[in-house]
């Protein structure tokens, strides 16, 4: 194989990590945990030990990054003194398992928006097409599921409401994980399947939709504006997946924010009242994108840029049949293995959508 031109890993990244800079924010993060009043304010104490661990984590990885490739050109200058056949075997494997790792840590310092790092709200809502569309969203919900846990995040339901015949009518996941927001925000937006639906007699092909939405778990120090007057408060009994969570006392709760028209909705507690607080949390963080997302539009507005909005401009496409394919509209890439794709296997989207935000 042509073997690349040995740069230090900083040059490589184009200054997406500047080590100096970070290790001096450790470095004031560990001087605030030495203060005598650190541990006041808990919350606040957890904030510093999350920001200090989470950069430490990160400046291990560039050094490690660092040493395999000084390692690399060390094994190189050997390789081409020697001409080892098995060293360099060992030369091209060892190259693949560091460009993995350093395609991995890229994804990881694209994640630089205010709120990449907290946890996601990942809320799935199938379209028109009654079953068929319900079972879509089952699916994705799996999908989801079995990615999240690949990458060691805990996926909490907190709202589930079943189809009637198969699948579901809406579901609300809380992914909890560092950079979860992060990641699942690049799968906003409308999924599209194409596939001989098992639930038609006659065997025809079928056209689904489902959309999906995700919001970061707002922190407790983020300001949004919530008077209670605006708000209208139902209380139900809940109803969990697969009989999970059922109950006899109307503990979900679904809150209405009216000057909007928001619904959010929370069953995963048999307490009412933690329900209604996480079900708050859950309006902060919908206010909270809408806001955003009024800004966006207004910018794009100025820019005079065209944004389509509706069930046609999904962003990704399964097609079952008559072909095998998984395409993203966004970026044009492409996966021929759809069982792959809808076992969770979903990165090649996520890190090539991040990627073109560059």
């Amino acid at each position: 194989m042509n073997y690349p031109r040995w740069q230090s890993v900083s040059k490589i990244l184009g200054g997406l990590f500047d080590l100096e800079e970070k290790q001096g924010r450790i470095n004031e993060l560990e001087e605030k945990m030495t203060m005598p009043n650190f541990w006041d304010d808990q919350n606040e104490a957890q904030k510093v030990i999350n920001e200090s661990n989470a950069l430490k984590g990160k400046v291990d990885d560039f050094k490690e990054l660092e040493e395999g490739y000084e390692n690399l050109e060390i094994t190189y200058e050997l390789v081409k003194e020697e001409g080892d056949s098995d060293l360099k075997k060992e030369l091209d494997e060892t190259i693949g398992e560091l460009v993995q790792a350093f395609n991995s840590f890229e994804i990881t310092m694209l994640l630089s928006e205010p709120h990449d790092k907290n946890n996601a709200i990942l809320e799935l809502h199938p379209g028109a097409g009654g079953t068929e569309s319900q079972d879509w969203a089952s699916m994705l919900l799996r999908m989801y599921t079995r990615w999240a846990e690949a990458k060691g995040f805990s996926v909490e339901t907190l709202d589930y409401l079943p189809g009637e015949e198969a699948g579901v009518k809406s579901v609300t996941l809380l992914i909890k994980g560092h950079n979860a927001y992060g990641y699942l925000k690049t799968e906003k937006g409308v999924h599209r399947l194409v596939r001989i639906s098992p639930f038609d007699s006659s065997g025809r092909r079928h056209t689904s939709f489902v959309s999906c939405e995700v919001m970061p778990e707002m922190d407790d120090d983020v300001e949004v504006e919530i008077k209670p007057d605006e708000l209208k408060v139902d209380t139900y009994r809940s109803s969990g997946a697969g009989g999970q969570h059922v109950n006899t006392t109307d503990s979900a709760v679904r809150i209405t924010h009216t000057p909007t028209n928001t619904v959010v909705t929370c069953q995963s507690e048999r307490s009412q009242i933690k329900n209604r607080e996480q079900a708050m949390k859950m309006l902060k963080a919908k206010l909270y994108q809408l806001e955003i997302e009024k800004q966006q539009a207004e910018l794009a507005e100025i820019r005079g840029e065209q944004k389509e909005i509706g069930w046609g401009s999904q962003i990704r496409s399964y097609v079952f049949h008559p072909y095998s394919m998984v395409k993203d509209h966004r970026t044009n890439v492409e996966v021929g293995n759809t069982q792959s794709v809808m076992d969770g296997e979903i990165d090649i989207f996520i890190d090539a959508y991040l990627r073109s935000q560059l």
